[in-house]
């Protein structure tokens, strides 16, 4: 893979090479992310100002940009200071004043000389019933145009429009016809242009419905933007795949004996996931799987049926968690399990020390250890296993590359399997995890019983805190987490503290715990322990306990200030109960009066259980990097696609580009050598490194 093609350079040549920009506005355009004309080209205009022109400004609808030939008459110099500059002009029909708050009279007369003909055009306002133009924005020569449509480019502060889109019309002009990298029939299929020719039309609108995501000319463009992030992913996704892996085939026998201990059939969804991991253990190449499940959909079954298969083809398996509490729970809850299997389960965490964990160590490497659970504990040095071929990591998003990676270096043939149980919506688990193959858990397991979701005013605590009282008689659990403040820990703990205390002081002492984010792990801990053992029976929180935490006595979950949480979070504490027989209800409590996105939020809650529409309506309130959080998501951004409106796009990009390098691995072919052009154009460096490699 030599370097840039040369058709390419002048899009990738200094700013300063465009007529018109200095080093000054090279500079205001880096704050916009320009560096080269080809950042230009794919900046589109955002809106839009009609300048059709009118005969007289009577014809336009005041205030209102107007586009108007008139004479040029008198020029009547400010009375006294701090007073306009004013030119008296006449159209068709009436006279009207255009109006100066600064700049000299030389400037005012150069530009506008008595007796001449010019086309103004700019905003226009009723004063007094005459009309004024301030500052117009143009002042032409007869016989000069301006588009009937003007386009706006975004801006930064010292950079005016004008100066923006000259600078665009003259990147444009560098734009060379390519070679057309979309597959042929999709191309027919969509009436799409050419790449040029969509940006031709992408930066000349005729009309503000031009500006609209759905035009053929920017679906087009968007199509290309995702197209080439989707052959990065494919790429990556076949380097990842020609790394050896291992077959790895168990023959049912201990999978069958937990099956027979279970108290219930696994779920369809179920079945089928399972059926696609072992699928991919059983191929000699690594295994990279995702599997997407919601709360309580069983994922933990799922892992552990692809453990066991490590273990019967005699080899071993891990699994990790992000936290001490959920490696604690996963040991827990896979023990029972295992041990009616006759497997040997042990839990390794940064807890272990000394000799405990030197024996731990030993007996791994022995294998006399078969399946590891643990947190990040279990990536360090010494520990050593026997024959490691499945590693499977809860919650990805806790997990880097980089981690998934370390994993690797471990045994580089070991399958992994990731577990999410944030459910994402298609489009942007395409985004995010495109190099992976996809399994996903969209059914609950029987014996889950529904959650009552109602919204309360805040000002109705006291009944909120009565209700709790009563089913604490009772002998019930409830959750009470705290709202989120701003994101300071600091506030957000005095916010807990203080919920703490007065719970404490309405329903007694050794009733209510509290766990935040502050505390010492093993304070922590210690009170998670109490709260599962049904010692405390409220347990104030922060969200620390938004993921897994299993207390199936817990049947209540209040929530304070709803409103402050985006959807997928209050869907994920909501989650919390509902895991026993007991009848569960969630309380979200929140701040009158709402905005219309809270109150869609909490709406959308109430109505569904179902996290995968959740997470597509929560995708269409607040945007893709805050569903996922931008800060970690590793989101790609993009210029032109907008993940919300053009979800589809991403999908039919995932399936091109896959098809296209199944045919062409190596970018070879007329189609394959377009691709390149566009992953250089794209600037997908990673994916062209890939290349170079294969």
């Amino acid at each position: 893979m030599t370097g840039r093609p040369e058709r390419l350079f002048p899009l990738f040549a200094g700013l300063e090479t465009l007529p018109g920009i200095g080093p000054k506005t090279a500079k205001l355009l880096a704050n916009l992310d320009v560096a080269v004309p080809k950042d230009l080209v794919l900046t589109l205009p955002n809106a839009g100002v009609d300048r059709t022109p009118v005969a007289s400004v009577r014809d336009a609808i005041l205030p209102g940009v107007v586009t108007v030939p008139v004479t040029v008459g008198r020029h009547i110099p400010p009375a006294s200071r701090g007073r306009p500059y004013r030119v008296e002009v006449e159209d068709a029909k009436t006279t009207f004043q255009v109006v100066f708050f600064r700049g000299s009279a030389e400037l005012h007369q150069k530009m506008l000389p008595t007796g001449q003909r010019r086309i103004l055009s700019g905003k226009a306002e009723l004063y007094d019933g005459i009309a004024q133009m301030p500052h117009p924005d143009h002042v032409l020569e007869a016989g000069e145009a301006l588009p009937e449509y003007e386009p706006i480019y975004p801006l930064t502060s010292g950079l005016t429009g004008k100066v923006m889109a000259r600078a665009v019309e003259a990147a444009l002009t560098r734009v060379p016809d390519l070679p057309e990298w979309i597959d042929p029939g999709l191309l027919a299929e969509k009436g799409w242009p050419s790449f040029a020719e969509g940006l031709r039309t992408a930066h000349h609108p005729s009309g503000p419905a031009d500006l609209s995501p759905g035009t053929m000319a920017r679906q087009r463009l968007a199509y290309d933007e995702l197209f080439a992030h989707q052959l990065t992913l494919a790429l990556a996704r076949a380097t990842e795949r020609e790394r050896p892996g291992r077959a790895t085939e168990g023959d049912g026998r201990l999978r069958a004996k937990v099956l027979a201990a279970l108290p219930y059939r696994p779920t369809d969804a179920q079945g089928r996931s399972i059926d696609e991991i072992l699928g991919d253990m059983a191929q000699d190449r690594r295994m990279n799987r995702l599997l997407q499940g919601d709360v309580g959909s069983g994922k933990t079954l799922v892992a552990l049926m692809a453990l066991l298969t490590a273990v019967e083809a005699g080899g071993q398996g891990v699994m990790m968690a992000p936290t001490e509490i959920l490696a604690r729970q996963h040991a827990e809850g896979l023990r029972p399990l295992a041990e009616a299997a006759g497997v040997v389960l042990e839990l390794l965490t940064g807890r272990d020390k000394g000799r405990e964990r030197d024996g731990k160590l030993a007996a791994l490497a022995r294998d006399d250890i078969q399946i590891l659970v643990g947190t990040h504990a279990v990536f360090q040095r010494d520990v050593a296993f026997a024959d490691l071929r499945l590693a499977v990591i809860d919650e990805q998003h806790r997990f880097g590359v980089r981690q998934r990676m370390l994993l690797g270096q471990k045994n580089d043939s070991v399958d992994v399997l990731v577990m999410t149980a944030t459910p994402i919506p298609r489009s942007l688990a395409l985004t995010q995890y495109g190099d992976m193959e996809l399994s996903v858990l969209d059914e609950k397991p029987p014996g889950r019983t529904p959650v009552t979701t109602s919204t309360v005013p805040v000002n109705r605590m006291d009944d909120v805190v009565a209700r709790l009282r009563a089913a604490v008689a009772e002998g019930r659990q409830a959750y009470w987490v705290c709202p989120l403040v701003e994101e300071s820990e600091v506030v957000d703990t005095t916010s807990a503290e203080e919920r703490f205390r007065s719970l404490r002081a309405a329903l007694g002492d050794g009733v209510v715990g509290l766990v935040h984010g502050q505390m010492p792990p093993a304070e922590k801990d210690a009170a998670m322990a109490r709260f599962v053992a049904g010692d405390t029976k409220v347990l104030v929180a922060t969200t620390v306990i938004e993921v897994g935490v299993n207390v199936p006595n817990a049947s209540i979950m209040v929530i304070e200030r709803a409103e402050t949480f985006g959807l997928a979070q209050l869907h994920q504490l909501r989650g919390r109960v509902g895991r026993g027989s007991a009848k569960s209800t969630c309380l979200l409590m929140y701040k009158a009066p709402l905005g219309e996105t809270a109150e869609a939020r909490l709406r959308i809650l109430r109505e569904s259980e179902d996290g995968f529409r959740i997470s597509e309506e929560d995708l269409a309130l607040r945007g893709a990097g805050d569903v996922i959080g931008t800060a970690q998501s590793g989101l790609p951004r993009f210029r032109i696609a907008d993940l919300e409106r053009q979800a589809g796009l991403m999908e039919l990009a995932q399936n091109d580009a896959r098809a296209l390098l199944a045919k062409d691995p190596a970018l070879e072919g007329d189609r394959g050598e377009a691709a390149r052009l566009l992953l250089w154009l794209t600037e997908q460096d990673r994916a062209l490194k890939l290349l170079s490699v294969g």
